[in-house]
């Protein structure tokens, strides 16, 4: 419904903008929001306390974005949490077909999003840092579960990155 109200009120010529899924079990460093500001195409940047890791993060190296860290299927097209990307509103009126749907498999709705509109890891805008710092926590209700941390390590050889600022 968002998306379509977006549609439907806006034109990103008279009001260009940046749109971002927050939640309301996130908590964010106000700094995310300054930096998104600037996002081109398509920004993204680690979640803390997500996915039974301390953090999960893209993977940059000089600058682009080549992968993922990720305990949870990261064979995924764009293996992040909803929190950790946003999108320039022009996108949505690019790709007026892309919406969220409650057909998509669990864990897929942002590569269906992102995929949609035509995305790449070459689009892909790093933030925070290169991917160094986290400025959103999935926070919740509840003590974080980091069980996931130990399966990576015997799976991949390594954990969560003791030099990412969490």
């Amino acid at each position: 419904m968002g998306l379509s109200w977006l549609r439907k009120n806006l034109d990103p010529e008279i009001q260009p903008g940046v749109v971002y899924f927050v939640d309301d079990d996130n908590t964010y460093d106000l700094k995310i929001f300054a930096q998104m500001r600037k996002t081109k195409k398509v920004s993204v940047w680690p979640v803390g306390l997500v996915g039974g890791l301390r953090f999960e993060s893209p993977i940059v190296k000089n600058g682009k974005v080549t992968g993922w860290f990720t305990y949870w299927k990261p064979d995924r097209p764009f293996a992040l949490d909803m929190a950790g990307f946003a999108v320039n509103l022009q996108l949505f009126f690019t790709y007026p077909e892309v919406e969220f749907s409650n057909y998509v498999k669990r864990g897929f709705q942002e590569s269906t999003v992102l995929s949609g509109m035509m995305v790449t890891l070459d689009d892909l805008e790093p933030l925070a840092d290169n991917c160094t710092k986290v400025l959103v926590w999935h926070t919740r209700t509840e003590a974080p579960k980091l069980t996931s941390e130990d399966k990576m390590k015997r799976k991949f050889g390594l954990g969560s990155d003791p030099n990412v600022e969490v």
